[in-house]
């Protein structure tokens, strides 16, 4: 029963901020920012930077709050806009490159890894990634975009999308065994 009051509260909230009720935005800003300002902080280093963008994204929930249809859920919809301004950002800024080298796909890229890592290191390991494939890995497997979703997002070919995500995995599984490797000792 409280999920349902949850949402009926949201829905109650979303109305009033429609009508341009400040309070109202706050308290929707309150519920989603914390959840928002990680999404932004998947695609951009910078904490501060990203803070920038989960605040321009929420300008943009606001502004275009009327067009929320009810279908699906409004965090959805707000993560939607946070990934297209975190995009939009690093376009801006010119950050967003994707390399075009051949891929040889029949290798076997879910190699089993066996690791104690923490949370941090992990983010530090795919912030370490380049741009193009920190973005598409990020949208594949962690927002859980299609391919033809981050084609069409990124304006790049579906071959692309596959081919950044398959080296962004390999990238991160030789990072992920040189770390083992220091921490442990092992090979």
């Amino acid at each position: 029963m409280k999920v349902i009051q949850l949402h009926n509260n949201e829905k109650k909230l979303i109305a009033k901020a429609i009508k341009q009720n400040r309070e109202a935005q706050h308290v929707l800003y309150e519920l989603h920012s914390p959840k928002m300002l990680s999404v932004c902080r998947y695609y951009i280093k910078d904490v501060h930077q990203a803070e920038e963008v989960m605040l321009n994204g929420f300008f943009k929930v606001f502004k275009y709050l009327k067009n929320f249809r009810n279908e699906g859920s409004f965090e959805g919809w707000i993560r939607r806009i946070m990934v297209r301004e975190a995009i939009s950002y690093l376009r801006s800024k010119k950050q967003l490159e994707f390399s075009v080298d051949e891929v040889n796909f029949k290798q076997n890229s879910t190699d089993s890894i066996n690791s104690n890592i923490e949370v941090a290191e992990i983010q530090s390991l795919i912030d370490a990634l380049p741009e193009g494939y920190k973005m598409v890995f990020v949208m594949y497997a962690i927002e859980g975009y299609k391919h033809n979703e981050i084609a069409e997002m990124l304006n790049i070919s579906e071959g692309t999308s596959k081919s950044q995500l398959f080296k962004a995995r390999k990238l991160l599984q030789h990072k992920i065994k040189e770390l083992n490797k220091t921490s442990y000792g092992t090979n």
